[in-house]
């Protein structure tokens, strides 16, 4: 017989506090009516855009160019949208639209600007309080964002994913955290103090908890093995400098490299339900990346001229970026709640806030909503200057968040 236990059953030892992820035997706890996972909100920007005439279909209908079959394995779970945009995004500089992808405010950086809360923090708001952390806001080279509060500040991003590893599963008093720490910098886990909880909780749980919490502990091991592989895995404090903290991954050029360890703890923080809304923002790092056959920057790159050495380079580096962004939709597919999977309760919205980072303009944006219980499979044209804030104003709704409006919004899209 299983025993039923609690949503918020926690496996604890010296200087860990591990959440569980969405178990069968939770719904028994629960109740039926109470039993549904709960709804996620996730926004990824490439600052730089993706190159046009890789990205898009030559049509309407079903999604294939070179960028999207990089994610030919998610056909279903996903659409592409053409003709969104916000408008009046010129500011005092050409990127200047990154300041507003999630808020739509107009004329960012202008004299006199002050931006409007973002969508993720209009979720946060809302249901935020459910969660340890309302909302988690990552960035991959400096701790700028696209998340704004009400009052127009900027949420500054995190960009340590060992620092994150350890909020979400270090915790008790400083010495405990301290030794934990030192273990783990050696090469231990989390998990091998836990052994004989995790065994007792093996007991209680079902045949399909059992499988569930096996990938869930595999998930857990291998973020912690990506983040020792690239260095600086959770060090002791040190004294605090008027400095930029130090980069897990400490070289700029790796990229993908940072993309990726960011990407790893999505799954972790929703599965243990740490936050139900994250915001990743993929930055110009002004140095020449790590990939093979790359020369020149990214930025460089991006104003290509229609050169086709600089297309071809640039094509090497988004695919990279696409690529991590498949690599995410197949973990959070690969793990279930109560049947459905973590993506089917997830909307993850991959995009950009430039149409064309050569020209500088913020017109057609790339937009890509991946998973949320919405119908997706297909590349969906429309109309040039519809409002990106209407499809904020879907997620959110789909979310359990009536706002009514966002943004420029002038309703919510259908297709």
């Amino acid at each position: 017989m299983h025993i039923p236990f609690s949503r918020r059953t926690f496996l604890k030892a010296s200087g860990v506090s591990l959440a569980l992820p969405w178990l069968e035997s939770m719904q028994r706890a629960t109740g039926a009516a109470t039993s549904a996972p709960p709804r996620r909100l996730v926004f990824i920007c490439a600052t730089l855009g993706l190159h046009p005439q890789h990205l898009w279909p030559s049509s309407p209908g079903t999604a294939s160019s070179p960028y999207l079959d990089l994610l030919r394995e998610h056909r279903r779970d996903f659409t592409l949208f053409s003709g969104l945009q916000h408008e009046d995004q010129i500011g005092k500089q050409p990127h200047d639209s990154e300041l507003t992808w999630l808020s739509a405010a107009r004329g960012p950086a202008t004299t006199g600007f002050r931006n409007s809360i973002s969508v993720d923090q209009v979720a946060a708001e809302r249901i935020g309080r459910l969660t340890r952390f309302p909302s988690i806001t990552l960035g991959t080279l400096l701790p700028l964002s696209q998340s704004y509060t009400n009052r127009g500040v900027m949420i500054p991003a995190q960009t340590s994913p060992a620092a994150l590893f350890a909020q979400l599963f270090l915790a008790g008093r400083p010495e405990e955290i301290s030794a934990r720490q030192q273990q783990l910098a050696d090469g231990a886990s989390i998990l091998d103090g836990l052994s004989t909880k995790v065994a007792a909780l093996r007991r209680r749980g079902s045949r399909a908890d059992n499988h569930l919490l096996g990938d869930y502990f595999a998930s857990i091991r291998s973020a912690e093995q990506n983040i020792q592989t690239a260095g600086a895995w959770l060090t002791k404090p040190k004294p605090a400098v008027a400095s930029e903290p130090p980069a897990d991954i400490p070289d700029d050029a790796d990229l993908l490299g940072r993309e990726k360890l960011l990407l790893d703890l999505v799954p972790l923080i929703l599965q243990t339900d740490s936050s139900r809304v994250i915001s990743i923002m993929i930055q110009d790092h002004l140095a020449v990346p790590q990939v093979e056959g790359v020369t020149e920057n990214q930025h460089t790159l991006s104003h290509h001229g229609q050169n086709p050495d600089k297309i071809e380079q640039l094509r090497r580096i988004e695919a990279g970026i696409v690529a991590g962004f498949g690599t995410l939709l197949g973990r959070l597919k690969a793990h279930t709640e109560a049947g459905p999977t973590l993506l089917d309760s997830t909307a993850v919205l991959f995009g950009s806030n430039l149409g064309n980072a050569n020209a500088h303009h913020a017109h057609n944006l790339p937009i890509i909503l991946a998973g949320g219980g919405f119908p997706h499979g297909r590349y969906v044209a429309k109309p040039a200057g519809t409002p990106l804030s209407n499809l904020f104003v879907t997620m959110l709704e789909r979310s359990g968040i009536e706002t009514g409006s966002f943004g420029q919004s002038t309703g919510t899209l259908d297709w």
